[in-house]
């Protein structure tokens, strides 16, 4: 597990972004924390490092936003609103990730057992700094073994 402190929003950005040029179609990444800990703004730190051009809005209501980044589809999905795990399997976003994509998913710690492979990454607030936050950072399964060195190089650097 990676921790890292980020004192400000741009901080969180900044370790998006490296976690983004990492990435690789079929990732799935699931975001995880409690309500206003910082997960759309990674997003759209992840996003912008990706290329996307367009607003990163939360997916709260329409539970999956697909992105153009270039070569692949950033799909950012929120699964707060879901109650049954049925309902995750039924937004196929395994497949999402298979097609070229990179998946985020914003409260995808409530369905672990459907992203066997996944990066995880926990955001915390910091005290009551509202800008601060500690994001934890692990990898399950094998997919970002080969890659780790170079995330722990990345955070390092921000």
């Amino acid at each position: 597990m990676i921790e890292f402190h980020a004192a400000s929003l741009a901080a969180t950005h900044a370790l998006a972004g490296q976690i983004a040029r990492l990435a690789q179609p079929g990732d799935i990444i699931v975001l995880a924390g409690d309500m206003g800990t910082g997960k759309t703004a990674f997003a759209q730190g992840f996003g912008s490092a990706l290329g996307v051009d367009e607003p990163i809005t939360s997916p709260t209501f329409t539970l999956v936003h697909s992105y153009d980044a270039g070569k692949l589809t950033l799909h950012h999905a929120d699964l707060y609103r879901l109650d049954r795990l049925a309902e995750v399997a039924d937004l196929a976003l395994d497949e999402l990730a298979e097609r070229r994509g990179i998946v985020l998913v914003e409260w995808g710690d409530v369905a672990d057992a459907m992203f066997p492979e996944r990066l995880e990454v926990r955001l915390s607030h910091v005290d009551d700094d509202v800008d601060a936050r500690v994001i934890r950072i692990s990898a399950v399964g094998r997919r970002w073994s080969t890659r780790w060195s170079a995330l722990v190089a990345g955070v390092e650097r921000c």
